[in-house]
């Protein structure tokens, strides 16, 4: 018997990196895990390699931005297995670009997917978590919601913006027995670092797999604990001190 066995567990940006780790161990935990992203592909591939290793997933291709695939993705699940007890909200992107050379497209693509996607999950999965009266939403922030890097007014922005939306969640989700966290890491080894890997090679990355095992944690307190917010990063990481 794992930690999570018979709870379900949506996980949004699941098909690489963080949240594909999460999924996976979830899923080695018991949890039946519904996979979402935009590429159906990798979804696929993803929810096979549970299915092989014993587990239970169901992949759904979803654009987070777009409200009517989001409502769709959460009736899915319903229909496929009668409740949802966490919701991850992983799906992200960013645009690095000095501000004053920052587009209003580059902006709004940041902030609709990486809050606005988070709004609309977070809103369905209410929905269903409120009759069970139990549930866990889990934002996967970034330690630039404490600290932005240079050239980075969207991504910044988008994170300080979910760890708000978190304190909203835990204080409108409290009275129904549903706990919302943000998790914050540093560097993780991702392909959002594509063309920055020289940032990684001097600060310093975690591994996906290290976030989803502080995930696993989170998820799987008593039902009358929530650890509201955790901070991870690699030990050399110059997060303490910069600035």
């Amino acid at each position: 018997m794992g930690q999570l066995t018979d709870k379900v567990a949506v996980v949004t940006g699941a098909s690489t990196g963080i949240g594909r780790s999460i999924a996976l161990a979830f899923a080695k935990e018991g949890a039946r895990v519904v996979l979402a992203a935009r590429r159906p592909e990798p979804l696929d591939e993803l929810a096979k390699e549970i299915q092989a290793a014993g587990g239970t997933a169901m992949a759904l291709s979803t654009d987070v931005t777009v409200e009517e695939q989001v409502m769709q993705l959460f009736r899915r699940a319903i229909d496929a297995f009668g409740r949802v007890d966490v919701l991850v909200n992983n799906a992200g992107t960013a645009a690095g670009k000095p501000t004053d050379e920052l587009s209003l497209e580059a902006w709004r693509r940041v902030i609709d997917c990486n809050l606005t996607g988070a709004f609309l999950c977070s809103r369905e999965a209410l929905k269903i978590m409120k009759q069970q009266r139990s549930g866990r939403i889990l934002n996967i922030g970034s330690v630039s919601a404490k600290a932005p890097r240079s050239h980075s007014a969207a991504y910044a922005t988008s994170k300080f913006g979910l760890q708000g939306l978190t304190h909203s969640l835990a204080v409108d989700g409290r009275e129904y027995g549903i706990a919302a966290s943000v998790l914050q890491p540093g560097n993780v080894a991702t392909p959002l670092w594509r063309g920055r890997e020289d940032v990684v090679r001097k600060e310093g990355a975690m591994s996906p797999d290290d976030l989803a095992r502080i995930a696993v944690l989170m998820m799987t307190l008593p039902p009358d604990v929530n650890m509201y917010e955790a901070v991870v990063l690699p030990l050399s990481m110059p997060f303490l001190g910069r600035g």
